[in-house]
C-alpha cells in the first residue's frame, strides 16, 4: 500500500465516509492528504479500519493536518507522548490510565478554548463485547434544518463555553482540576453559529454541559434553549453510532460534527483508545446572502 489514492464510500446517509486504502503507519503524499481534507470538510467524519500504528506514528499522521494540542487533563495524557489523550476505564498499577469512559454529554472536542479544536484522530486499541460506542452528529445538517426563527435567534446568538463549570459540575466520576488547570481555561464566548473556513458552509456550534449560557441571557432560560436545540440536533436523522473495533481510527471534524460515548459495563469489560487533537481556527459566522 503507497497511499497514493484514497477511496471513498458512505459510512451512513447522516454523516461519515470510510476511507479506503489508506494505511496511516506510512508516509501521505501531499495528493493525499488534500483529498482528506476535502473529504472531511464535506462529510465531517472519516473511518479507517484495521490501522496499526505506533504512537509516534499516530502523532505524524495527525500532523500533516494541523498541531496538536495535549489535553489539559495531563494526568491522562500518554506518558513520553503527551500529545495523545488516553481515554480509558483501565486501572494499571493503582493508577487510573486514562479518562474514564470518554464523555457521555453531546460535545465538540476543546470548544472551551480561544482557539478550539480542528478534529481529532481516535484510535481504538481495545473495546468492549457490547456498548462504548461512539455516536456522531451533523450539524450542518441540523443547522439546515432548524426553523427560521432558531436560525435567526442563533445567528445572533454567543454562547459561553465554559469547562470549570463542566467539569467541576458533570465529572464526579473524575478528579478535581487543580488551581493551574482551571485557569488554563478560562470561560470563552463563541458564535452559536460558526462558518466552516474550508466548505464554507454553516454550522451549528454548541454542546451539552461545556455551554452554560448565552450572553445576555440567563443560565435557566438558556439550558432550556441549548436542550430544545440539542434535542433536534441529535435526531436519528442526522446522527451515526460507530460501533468499535480495534484498529480503528475515526478522524472527526469538531467545527462540522459533535459526539458522545454511550454507556458500557466499566466494571467488567476494558476500553482503551488514544486521541490526538488538532489546533483549529478561531469560530466565525458569515451570513450568506
Amino acid at each position: 500500500m503507497d497511499n497514493d489514492s484514497a477511496t471513498f464510500t458512505p459510512m451512513s446517509s447522516a454523516i461519515g465516509m470510510e476511507v479506503h486504502g489508506i494505511d496511516l503507519a506510512l508516509p501521505a503524499p501531499a495528493e493525499t492528504i488534500a483529498s482528506l481534507t476535502e473529504a472531511l470538510s464535506n462529510h465531517c467524519v472519516l473511518l479507517f479500519r484495521d490501522q496499526d500504528m505506533t504512537p509516534e506514528q499516530h502523532i505524524k499522521f495527525s500532523k500533516y493536518f494541523s498541531a496538536l494540542e495535549p489535553h489539559i487533563a495531563d494526568q491522562f495524557n500518554l506518558p513520553d507522548h503527551p500529545e495523545i489523550f488516553v481515554v480509558s476505564n483501565i486501572v494499571e498499577q493503582g493508577r487510573e490510565i486514562g479518562a474514564r469512559g470518554g464523555a457521555r454529554h453531546w460535545h465538540s472536542d476543546y470548544s472551551y478554548r480561544e482557539i478550539p479544536s480542528l478534529g481529532s484522530l481516535f484510535y481504538c486499541l481495545e473495546t468492549p463485547p457490547e456498548g462504548g460506542q461512539t455516536q456522531f452528529a451533523n450539524m450542518y445538517a441540523a443547522y439546515e434544518g432548524l426553523s427560521e426563527s432558531r436560525k435567526r435567534f442563533l445567528e445572533k446568538s454567543r454562547a459561553v463555553h465554559d469547562y470549570n463549570h463542566y467539569w467541576s459540575t458533570y465529572t464526579s466520576h473524575r478528579p478535581p482540576l487543580t488551581e493551574a488547570q482551571k485557569s488554563q481555561v478560562p470561560p470563552v464566548a463563541h458564535p452559536a453559529l460558526r462558518t466552516h473556513p474550508d466548505s464554507g458552509r454553516a454550522a451549528l456550534y454548541l454542546c451539552q454541559h461545556v455551554v452554560s449560557h448565552f450572553e445576555g441571557m440567563s443560565y435557566d432560560e438558556s439550558q432550556n434553549i441549548i436542550e430544545e436545540i440539542m434535542s433536534f440536533a441529535t435526531e436519528p436523522q442526522f446522527t451515526y453510532t460507530h460501533e468499535w473495533r480495534p484498529g480503528d481510527v475515526v478522524f472527526w471534524d469538531n467545527r462540522s460534527s459533535i459526539h458522545r460515548a454511550t454507556n458500557f459495563d466499566e466494571e467488567t469489560h476494558y476500553r482503551r483508545m488514544h486521541r490526538t487533537t488538532l489546533i483549529g481556527d478561531r469560530p466565525y459566522f458569515a451570513p450568506v446572502d
